[in-house]
């Protein structure tokens, strides 16, 4: 079945997001010309399942929380996703001023990259 266009906008706009950024689902709509549909992005991302291979991690809700409940294995992965990214959660939350996706362009222009995450080998 063909993917509608503004379903496709969506996915574009997601998969635009780079590793060790986040959006929020609100922003999400907006770059893909549907704002205030934040809850269509939500099942959007429900409704693509596994076969799309979209970053669906780096979508937050607009208060920088996960949108699962707390300790679910859906909130753990997404965590887990993030981290491995190098984007930490502090009280439940990420900080949208620091992981924000393109929210201040002089940010996004002049500040340093954020640092790689360390990956240890096993031996």
């Amino acid at each position: 079945m063909p993917i509608r266009p503004d379903h496709q906008a969506i996915r574009e706009a997601i998969s635009g997001i780079p590793p060790g950024r986040v959006a929020s689902y609100g922003e999400i709509a907006a770059r893909a010309g549907l704002p205030g549909r934040a809850r269509l992005v939500g099942r959007v991302l429900r409704d693509a399942g596994d076969a799309a291979a979209l970053p669906w991690h780096r979508v937050l809700r607009a208060d920088g929380r996960l949108a699962f409940a707390p300790r679910s294995r859906d909130f753990l992965e997404q965590k887990r996703r993030l981290a491995a990214e190098g984007v930490s959660l502090k009280g439940g939350r990420v900080d949208l001023r620091g992981f924000g996706w393109q929210r201040d362009l002089d940010a996004e222009l002049w500040a340093p990259a954020p640092a790689s995450p360390v990956r240890r080998r096993r031996g």
